[in-house]
């Protein structure tokens, strides 16, 4: 019996020994890349569309796609059978699906925007139409698809594409000073779009906006470039405190070529516009500079009226989203925090409330849209665990709720045009992403594709398990979870090292696959070390007064969880109190130099990744949401800010930073150097020249800064 024992233990031994452990060469080659479904376009009917590229012939093709059978019905375009194009990159469909709109020549511009050359291309005829012969931005069909409105050089134009005339609607747009139609840097970044016109229903009026960033004071940044000068990028961009562009909203109609400018309300910003189903009305988001009054406005184009049909007020703040959504009687669903938790609402087209149609402890996380003919709404919640995410429907009325996807862990959804099927992409911390189809009531009618090769792949390496459990300390309990060594001894001691971002309303500890960060935590495991991620207070989807606790003490209290978190860590007798590391990118850099100083009893080591030093670098639109001005707020600002304690640094520290982040600018990096410096504290720091706030362009840019981080933490963490 002893010899069978000694020779399992030899065997197993020998089994665990032949598995690899995961490199960083690996982590950023593509080797654990998970296989995806191409991003899909619902079409009318049951049917969709997805842009293929044949990298053999080099060539792009639209192809239409049937909902029930998953079959290919057609190749709509295909760039081989264009002249004028070799491939193209993108496509939009008009309203009625005979015309699409080709994007080639792509040049990115901020996160979101981006310039190209565009054409027209007419499905029954096959022939490409040329918008215009320079680059432009955000092309967008009229509702009759007669015309294209887009925006060059700051100003909007029409393109009239059965005449071939252009017209000209602004003339004042000028670089760094008149913007029309398109959002100026901060709109772009913090209420997340770029096209700021919009056509009505009629094609008759374009509501648009224009940004008067005269008085925004500018920022420059020095790009190393390749030639034997660098140069500068110069964009206004404001910060706390400072003046935000003049946002004013116009309606200019084609039939009389008159542009109206509307008066509304005092407001500071105009985060969203959109055209109602009634060709005639409007709807206009308002925010003050708080941010904690909204106010949605309809425009009546005939007469340039306007009403406030809801306003909606917060001790705090409220968030933007896109979840207004018209029914046919242009009464219309709404998402808000208002009772705590993030549900959705029906209100009459006047504004009167119709009634709460979702409600519990619980976060809405998506709404999917209504099917108006069976009064049928689809969303995605919480309600099965805050680190999960579940499909459901539910009547108009509220009742009749049924859940759509059984799995635990993170399903989405994407619902044909017309609500009757939708893919549901689901993972966990164990699955990689399974695509399923499924019909409007939850049925699973076939999977589409998994990842089973690669979770065979894994099979070889050496991986620890991710554990999930909660942690409580005196100020809550919070969601976190756990690596281990996968040859974890009890009885051993290891160290510790902490990830977060711990950004308002963020998320970090979910029921998901691995992202690239997972699979270098997995091995930093490898080599010993304990991986733990903490979503503290001011994290998201466990409501509005969690989420809204840090409110004008931005990182504080972060800060004291993460600190708090990592002593009852400590505690743990497999855990070295004496070799506890953080890092964080970001938000999550700012929070993990701020717990290497306060907490400079706990923490030996941190790397700080691209962080905000002082929340007066930032601006405006994001920090004055949760910390005011820093003319209100001075503490608010100056209390958390690490420059103003930089002598506290007792530890081993990373500085890291991209020269050309247009977004957490290199000067947070520089200032807290020179305070560092004036501390004489010593510190490492790595600058990436003329990356922008990801550090990932240029070869091997990735692999560098983790091989980087990798040996920052061997070296001063666990030795």
């Amino acid at each position: 019996m002893k010899k069978l024992l000694f020779v399992f233990i030899i065997v197993t031994s020998l089994a665990t020994a032949q598995k690899q452990d995961i490199t960083l060469n690996e982590i950023w080659n593509g080797t654990f890349s998970t296989e995806r479904m191409n991003s899909l376009n619902s079409m009318d009917g049951d049917f969709y569309s997805l842009l293929n590229f044949d990298r053999a012939s080099r060539s792009t093709t639209v192809d239409k796609y049937s909902y029930a059978t998953l079959e290919k019905v057609e190749t709509i375009v295909n760039s081989k059978d264009l002249s004028e194009i070799a491939f193209f990159e993108s496509y939009d469909f008009n309203n009625d699906e005979t015309k699409l709109l080709l994007g080639v020549e792509t040049e990115p511009i901020y996160r979101r925007s981006s310039l190209g050359i565009f054409y027209v291309y007419d499905i029954a005829s096959k022939k490409l139409q040329l918008i215009d012969e320079e680059k432009i931005q955000e092309p967008t069909f009229s509702p009759d698809s007669k015309k294209v409105a887009y925006a060059k050089n700051n100003n909007i134009y029409i393109k009239n594409l059965e005449t071939n005339e252009v017209l000209q609607i602004t003339s004042d747009g000028k670089k760094n000073f008149i913007i029309n139609g398109i959002c100026d840097w901060v709109y772009e970044e913090e209420f997340s779009f770029v096209r700021a016109f919009d056509w009505s229903a009629d094609s008759k009026n374009i509501a648009f906006l224009r940004f008067d960033e005269t008085e925004v004071p500018e920022f420059s940044m020095q790009l190393t470039g390749n030639n034997l000068y660098p140069t500068q990028q110069v964009f206004k961009y404001p910060k706390a405190g400072e003046k935000n562009a003049i946002v004013t909203l116009h309606l200019y109609n084609l039939e009389s070529t008159n542009t109206s400018k509307i008066t509304l309300d005092n407001y500071e910003y105009i985060p969203r516009i959109k055209w109602t189903n009634d060709a005639n009305f409007l709807s206009v988001i308002t925010l003050n500079r708080h941010q904690n009054n909204l106010n949605l406005y309809f425009i009546n184009a005939t007469d340039n009226s306007t009403k406030v049909v809801l306003n909606e007020t917060d001790k705090a703040y409220i968030d933007v989203h896109d979840n207004l959504t018209f029914l046919n009687d242009n009464s219309f669903i709404w998402t808000s925090e208002k009772d705590g938790f993030n549900h959705i609402y029906h209100y009459s087209k006047a504004g009167k409330l119709i009634n709460q149609i979702t409600k519990g402890t619980w976060e809405v996380t998506n709404f999917y849209g209504i099917n108006e003919k069976s009064k049928t709404v689809y969303y995605q919640s919480v309600e099965d665990g805050s680190i999960n995410r579940t499909v459901y429907s539910i009547k108009l009325n509220g009742k009749n709720k049924q859940r759509l996807t059984n799995a635990s862990g993170t399903n989405s959804a994407s619902f044909s045009k017309n609500l009757n099927y939708f893919i549901n992409t689901f993972t966990d911390v164990n699955t990689p992403a399974v695509y399923t189809l499924h019909n409007s009531k939850g049925k699973q009618l076939k999977e589409i594709l998994n990842n089973n090769k690669l979770l065979k792949k894994l099979e070889n390496y050496n991986l620890s398990k991710k554990e999930f459990f909660t942690i409580k300390t005196e100020n809550g309990e919070f969601n976190a979870w756990m690596l281990k060594p996968s040859n974890f001894d009890a009885n051993k001691k290891y160290p510790l090292f902490m990830t977060q971002y711990s950004g308002p309303g963020s998320q970090s500890v979910s029921n998901t696959w691995n992202s690239a960060n997972d699979y270098w935590f997995q091995h930093l495991a490898q080599q010993g070390y304990i991986i733990v991620c903490v979503d503290g207070r001011g994290t998201g989807f466990k409501g509005a007064d969690f989420k809204k606790s840090t409110y004008l003490n931005l990182v504080k209290y972060e800060t004291i969880d993460q600190i708090d978190a990592a002593k009852e860590l400590a505690k743990r007798s497999y855990i070295d109190e004496n070799e506890i590391g953080i890092w964080g990118w970001s938000f999550g850099g700012h929070m993990s130099t701020n717990c290497l100083l306060k907490g400079n009893d706990v923490f030996k080591m941190a790397i700080a990744v691209a962080p905000v030093t002082s929340w007066r670098f930032y601006d405006t639109v994001y920090t004055e949401r949760f910390l005011r001005t820093p003319q209100e707020n001075p503490a608010g600002y100056d209390e958390n800010s690490p420059i103003n304690y930089a002598d506290m640094l007792k530890g081993k520290f990373l500085l890291v930073h991209g020269s050309g982040d247009d977004n957490v600018h290199v000067q947070n990096t520089m200032r807290l150097s020179n305070a560092l410096i004036a501390a004489n504290k010593p510190f490492n720091q790595a600058i990436y020249p003329d990356r922008t706030h990801g550090i990932y362009r240029g070869k091997n840019t990735r692999l560098h800064l983790y091989n980087k981080m990798t040996i920052f933490i061997k070296k001063n963490l666990g030795n």
